[in-house]
């Protein structure tokens, strides 16, 4: 199966070390995020651990840190950094010619479906 790329925004409108969310109509929002480096990352705007808002954490590296409790979550992954356990749904990312794309189907599906594709 092929990607459906949907345009989001252009990698300007993310505030460097920042985020910006993608709204879903009866699902979880998607937050995008850009590093120092300009490296564009997608994760379900919720953290692992008590479901904080992720795009609402600061950016330090390639980690964002959860504003409730601090948890570090990895950026690439979706996973929390040791000590602490858990993921949370990320999302593929394309950056062509400074726009920024999501994979339409990950966005359309839930929760459990992306994760059982």
């Amino acid at each position: 199966m092929s990607n459906q790329w949907k345009v989001i925004c252009s990698v300007t409108d993310i505030p460097v070390l920042g985020s910006r969310v993608v709204q879903r109509a009866h699902k979880p929002n998607v937050a995008i995020f850009r590093n120092s480096e300009d490296k564009i990352f997608a994760l379900l705007d919720r953290c692992p651990h008590k479901g904080g808002p992720l795009s609402q954490g600061i950016v330090f590296g390639e980690r964002v840190a959860c504003p409730l409790h601090n948890w570090s979550i990895q950026l690439d992954s979706g996973c929390a950094v040791a000590p602490d356990a858990g993921c949370t749904q990320k999302f593929s990312v394309k950056v062509e010619n400074g726009q920024v794309y999501l994979d339409a189907a990950e966005l359309n599906a839930t929760a459990g479906e992306a994760a059982a594709a």
